[in-house]
């Protein structure tokens, strides 16, 4: 288990979100996986040698909050988590609407 995984509800995800901001931490990366019927979104965050992770699970019609408006640079992994796993993550600045990836299959990883 890592040291530095916070594991929260999604009603709970933006406050930790700002939580690790407020520590000056930069956004590393946003990525999904599929497991069974659910879906982990693991948030990693770094300052220096500090790297926290938030993990929260969803299911396909959970509606995610974005996370844009306290780390503008998120869209591409918002865009990119709706695309290939059909989440829908709400307010999304620079929302591509399903557009961001051109796949032969709707949501491939769904």
């Amino acid at each position: 288990m890592l040291d530095n995984l916070y594991e929260t509800e999604l009603s709970g995800l933006l406050n930790k979100v700002k939580e690790i901001q407020n520590t000056g931490a930069h956004i590393m990366q946003v990525c999904a996986t599929k497991i069974g019927e659910s879906y982990e979104l693991l948030y990693t965050f770094g300052k220096g040698y500090d790297i926290k992770h938030i993990k929260t699970v969803v299911s396909l019609g959970d509606h995610v909050p974005s996370i844009t408006d306290i780390f503008p640079s998120a869209f591409l992994y918002e865009n990119e988590i709706h695309d290939l796993f059909g989440i829908e993550i709400e307010g999304i600045n620079h929302d591509y609407r399903g557009g961001l990836y051109r796949t032969a299959v709707e949501a491939p990883f769904a």
